[in-house]
């Protein structure tokens, strides 16, 4: 009986772990939206490069005005197709709002598929507003 007691005692902090455990990061007070699209030189034809990183900088305002929403990564793979968009849990999309987007090459020859401005966070003159869409047609001019 002794042993059933502290038993129950510990159920209580054992619940409370395993909230703990199984809640994942949360997106705050963002909306998330699932996004698809393309990455496509301004002829049509996808970037000469294997898989490589977009990311989407938030420009939204906190909702809360504590929380700033991250900065989501997806892959863009060799045909031009973003996937795997991400900003909280895999997959998950986009803040709704606009973004700031730029590319994430590697270094070397990849270097040179997009002009060097389209691959820094602050002087990117791509945006996209995922209130107004949800399929991302993204343009680059050639180097």
């Amino acid at each position: 009986m002794v042993g059933m007691i502290m038993k129950r005692r510990n159920l209580p902090g054992v619940a409370a772990v395993l909230l703990l455990l199984t809640s994942g990061c949360s997106n705050g007070p963002f909306d998330i939206v699932s996004v698809s699209g393309d990455v496509l030189y301004e002829d049509g034809e996808p970037l000469p490069l294997g898989d490589y990183q977009i990311k989407f900088v938030p420009k939204v305002e906190s909702p809360d005005g504590k929380s700033h929403a991250r900065v989501a990564t997806g892959i863009v793979g060799a045909d031009g197709k973003i996937q795997s968009v991400t900003s909280y849990k895999y997959n998950d999309g986009l803040v709704v709002g606009e973004h700031a987007v730029y590319l994430k090459l590697a270094g070397g020859p990849n270097a040179k598929a997009a002009p060097v401005e389209y691959m820094r966070s602050k002087t990117t003159p791509l945006t996209v507003d995922v209130s107004a869409s949800r399929q991302l047609a993204i343009r680059i001019p050639r180097p």
